[in-house]
């Protein structure tokens, strides 16, 4: 059997190759195929202070007041059937409740999707043509506007628009919004030269357009940002590994995205930071969790979380294709074998240190496919800190006293595990 070395070796060439194959997908992800950097300071983003929808089931209209007007990007995608706006980064100040939805859109959400580019996703009730769309200048005291008109049709007209390979890319239109840099993709960007110290990739889930689980004006993305950001100056302080913010602000990051910074640095762990909410039909649950990856849940809500977990790209408006599985299957499978099991013996120490100080969920340890934890060769967990949807665990996401606890104790996990890893690595050396 091939030694570990040879079998990175080995890996790395397969998904070279693997990576070479077409990908069905890739022309409409071109606008949000970047890791997170923050956005250039600009005072003059456009601000988006009003949306409505008029019309009914056969029509509908969608209005966006602005301060300014914005180029405009629109697309169509179906299952589920979507229409997707890319506009310039937009400061959106609406109303709380403005993703309602009326006629034609069951709900719409806008964010951040990239530096210089934000996003705005109307989820429909059905196939649906875009008739007309325009953005109207400010005149006579009403405001700039971005006007989207919509009308009812079958599925059959619905799939003879263009399909978004070829449709011009959305790059050109966010390159005119306010002077902004768009990073490279991740396969392209330089990599920093190695220190010699293990490097530890923080995840916080969701961000920009994905606002994650809400919860009495709470949002995910928020809240595991400030942990993740608590975690990594932790970490930093010690100095013991180079720490790697998937994101550090609110900015959307796609889910393959997040685990190709981690393979890019050759990461020795990778921690994805969630906060989970139980549907009110599903009673009440409490405490953390921390899942890896499996190809069968261990448990129905374990499948729940994963599949909306999955969702998240769709979320943004577009689908990702799976990373190709044909080529090198069988050295992809031995090296991710090693991997689980590193992931597994993670997963026990970190449960290990925070039951001694944050409440733990009364099943603390199972697993399930997320996408994101997915990275062959990288050790990967995804941690619920808990549940937006308890009132105890929601106190406690949003205290400092308890947000330094639970950190301190996935600080210490990290080093018990690093610690052992790096001197099994240099007694095998």
């Amino acid at each position: 059997m091939a030694s570990r070395t040879n079998q990175r070796v080995l890996l790395g060439f397969a998904l070279l190759c693997a990576a070479a194959l077409p990908c069905a997908d890739s022309s409409r992800l071109s606008a949000a195929e970047s890791p997170s950097q923050p956005a250039v300071a600009t005072a003059n983003f456009p601000i988006a202070t009003a949306a409505r929808l008029a019309g009914d089931g056969k029509q509908t209209r969608f209005i966006l007041d602005l301060d300014q007007t914005v180029s405009f990007r629109v697309t169509t995608l179906a299952d589920p059937y979507r229409v997707v706006v890319d506009v310039p980064q937009v400061n959106f100040q609406l109303a709380p409740g403005s993703g309602a939805g009326r006629g034609l859109v069951k709900a719409f959400r806008y964010g951040l999707v990239m530096p210089g580019g934000s996003r705005i996703v109307f989820d429909l009730t059905g196939p649906a043509k875009i008739t007309n769309s325009y953005v109207l200048e400010a005149a006579n005291g009403q405001p700039a506007r971005l006007v989207l008109e919509l009308e009812e049709v079958d599925r059959a007209a619905f799939v003879q628009t263009p399909a978004p390979e070829n449709r011009p890319e959305l790059r050109p239109t966010i390159a005119t919004a306010p002077p902004a840099t768009v990073p490279a993709a991740p396969d392209a960007a330089p990599q920093k030269p190695s220190d010699g110290r293990p490097v530890v990739v923080i995840d916080p889930g969701h961000g920009g357009i994905d606002n994650g689980t809400q919860s009495s004006g709470e949002s995910e993305k928020n809240l595991v940002l400030a942990f993740g950001l608590a975690l990594r100056d932790r970490l930093e302080k010690a100095g013991k590994y180079r720490v790697v913010m998937t994101r550090d602000d609110d900015t959307f990051i796609p889910l393959n995205d997040r685990s190709k910074i981690a393979r890019n640095l050759n990461a020795a762990l990778f921690v994805s930071i969630h906060a989970d909410a139980l549907p009110k039909a599903e009673g009440d649950a409490q405490g953390a969790t921390i899942y890896t990856l499996s190809d069968k849940a261990s448990d129905a809500e374990a499948q729940r979380l994963a599949d909306a977990e999955n969702r998240a790209d769709a979320i943004a408006g577009f689908n990702l294709a799976e990373e190709p599985t044909d080529v090198a299957d069988i050295l992809i499978d031995l090296t991710q074998r090693e991997t689980r099991t590193f992931s597994n013996r993670f997963a026990h120490l970190l449960m290990g240190e925070m039951k001694s100080t944050v409440r733990m969920h009364k099943h603390p340890l199972k697993s399930a496919g997320f996408r994101v934890l997915k990275a062959p060769d990288v050790p990967s967990v995804l941690v619920e800190i808990g549940y937006v949807s308890n009132k105890g665990d929601l106190e406690h996401l949003v205290s400092e006293g308890w947000r330094s606890k639970a950190v301190g104790s996935m600080a210490q996990a990290i080093d018990t595990f690093l610690a052992k890893r790096m001197a099994t690595a240099g007694a095998s050396n």
